[in-house]
């Protein structure tokens, strides 16, 4: 895929614009910074990308490569819950999404190589729930890895992360870029995205910057 294109995008809930006027552009290596207060609809934008929420006006096109799939099925969510089932081992969930999640032609890790990449090679056999929020939330980036996909859509990924893992995960970032793949991060912090694009979302509509961050 050489590119993503959004126009015009708007998003409803309750019967209420909560995104609207959401325009940007990106290019294959490229990440966007969606910026803005608590309840700007950061999130609604990231969940309508996903799929999981309608757009009520606009559309997204996608340039290039596998363009016929529609972006939710060449996309990871990764958002604020994360998606794990307590009783299974992180191993098990792990196996449980690899096998679930269609990936785009890619090098996928196995489980337990996800696993050793996000510092949890020793936990694969402890049920999620005996893990610690920061341990359960390096199980949930680890999807990100056992079924490759070009764009991935993160809200708050470094939640609960050791300074350490953020790095980690800022090293991942940037290698998925570096092989062609799109990010779209929705953030409070810093995420160690270089030279990212942002987009600020207000009670105004919303403006497409260019900056580092």
């Amino acid at each position: 895929m050489q590119g993503i294109a959004a126009k015009g995008l708007r998003v409803d809930r309750g019967g209420r614009a909560i995104v609207r006027g959401v325009d940007f552009e990106l290019r294959a290596g490229d990440a966007l910074l969606v910026l803005g207060r608590n309840g700007a609809g950061k999130s609604t934008l990231l969940r309508a990308l996903a799929g999981f929420l309608p757009l009520r006006e606009g559309e997204i096109r996608l340039i290039g490569g596998a363009d016929e799939a529609p972006l939710a099925e060449q996309a990871h969510y990764v958002g604020h819950a994360d998606g794990l089932k307590a009783a299974l081992t992180a191993l098990e969930n792990l196996e449980f999404w690899a096998r679930m999640l269609k990936s785009a032609p890619g090098e996928a890790l196995s489980p337990d190589g996800a696993l050793e990449k996000v510092g949890l090679a020793r936990v694969g056999d402890f049920p999620v729930a005996y893990l610690s929020a920061g341990q359960k939330r390096r199980v949930a980036l680890a999807r990100l890895f056992v079924a490759p996909r070009p764009i991935w859509l993160l809200d708050e990924p470094a939640t609960a992360l050791d300074v350490g893992s953020q790095e980690k995960f800022a090293e991942a970032m940037a290698a998925h870029r570096a092989g062609g793949g799109f990010i779209i991060a929705a953030t409070h912090a810093p995420l160690g995205l270089i030279d990212a694009r942002e987009l600020r979302l207000d009670a105004a509509k919303p403006r497409d910057v260019g900056g580092a961050a």
